[in-house]
């Protein structure tokens, strides 16, 4: 399996990090997990491209991961691609449905497959066994935790946008990785999302393989070093954070 961030930023743009995005990749199949704003620039600098996906999942509607949806589509069209196929939480079909109503000239450019998933139900998309769990956000969300399909691992889970919590954490638990949000330093009052300390009492005492830090808002900026310092003061695992462009195979990990 490997597992490329695509955009590992927040709502606020610093120029440095596109907003949400992952892309991965299993036995020739592809994978895209949310699509904001700068996701499809990044994707066309992979192998990948956008020619190479064909499916998007969604955690959950909010801007930030959902921006470069429609600007996927129309890449895909132009490109000569046929089809489109979007997953996510209840309300997606709608989501989109309603996207097109305003981007009237992209209904029909290509074949589109909309399905909505629920936590209720594990399923298997693009070459991955998934389970799903509801997050603690504004709005309804989903993590994800990914194992390629009919195998016991190596597994990755995606947090998606969520404050730290035990079930959470415990959902990763075994994982070789997992992406959680971490959006800003403790001196920060914030709900809807983790700070270090929280993120790191939840993940105390589990076993996951790496974790990295993702959708970082600016006021993270400067500041890694002491949120690792807050992390590992309640969890004694390999953190960090991560980068536009990294890329890794899960399997090395």
């Amino acid at each position: 399996m490997r597992l490329t961030f695509l955009g590992t930023g927040s709502a606020m743009p610093t120029g440095e990090r596109g907003q949400t995005g992952i892309l991965l990749e299993s036995d020739g199949e592809r994978l895209l997990v949310d699509c904001g704003s700068g996701v499809l620039h990044a994707l066309a600098r992979t192998d990948v491209g956008y020619e190479g996906v064909d499916t998007v999942l969604l955690t959950h509607h909010h801007l930030d991961h959902v921006a470069d949806l429609l600007p996927l589509l129309k890449a895909r069209w132009l490109a000569g691609e046929e089809s489109l196929t979007v997953v996510g939480p209840r309300g997606t079909a709608d989501l989109v449905t309603d996207l097109l109503d305003v981007h009237e000239y992209l209904t029909g450019r290509v074949d589109l497959d909309l399905k909505e998933v629920a936590p209720s139900k594990s399923f298997t998309l693009k070459g991955f066994d998934i389970a799903a769990m509801e997050t603690i956000h504004s709005m309804y969300c989903l993590a994800y935790r990914f194992t390629p399909v009919g195998t016991d691992g190596p597994v990755f889970t995606f947090s998606g946008d969520s404050e730290a919590f035990r079930e959470l954490a415990e959902f990763a638990e075994g994982s070789a990785v997992l992406a959680h949000d971490c959006s800003f330093p403790d001196e920060i009052d914030v709900s809807n999302h983790p700070t270090p300390s929280q993120l790191g009492e939840a993940l105390s005492g589990l076993d996951i393989g790496r974790v990295y830090l993702t959708h970082l808002y600016p006021h993270t900026n400067n500041k890694h070093r002491e949120m690792l310092d807050s992390i590992g003061k309640h969890y004694e695992g390999d953190v960090r954070f991560a980068e536009d462009g990294l890329s890794l195979g899960i399997d090395e990990e």
